[in-house]
């Protein structure tokens, strides 16, 4: 899935205080909240789920369904702050960003 940034995009990840904050377009928030609230409710229909003592394995299916969901999340915000958090960043002359990459790649990995 292919992040669009826009013109209207602010400058990602500025300082504010002692730590950075992003700035996502209205259409990529909007998408996000969309889907974390999708998996909202798919959390709640797993709790659900065990509430009603729902075979193991179908319990199992939904929560594999959601973890899928949440990385599908995961990428859209990396590709976002790849392609403008990261390169800024870059362009800054600020490499310890390439750290923070990799350690953020390699958590997502290990899911």
């Amino acid at each position: 899935m292919s992040l669009e940034l826009g013109k209207e995009e602010e400058s990602c990840c500025e300082p504010e205080g002692s730590h950075r904050k992003s700035h996502h377009s209205d259409k990529v928030k909007n998408n996000l909240i969309t889907r974390l609230n999708r998996i909202e409710g798919q959390i709640r229909g797993i709790k659900g789920l065990i509430e009603k003592d729902t075979y193991c394995d179908d319990v199992i299916n939904q929560i594999s369904a959601t973890q899928s969901a949440l990385n599908s999340v995961a990428k859209v915000l990396l590709e976002g702050h790849m392609k403008s958090c990261v390169v800024e960043r870059i362009q800054d002359g600020d490499y310890e960003v390439l750290d923070e990459v990799l350690t953020t790649i390699q958590k997502l990995m290990k899911k």
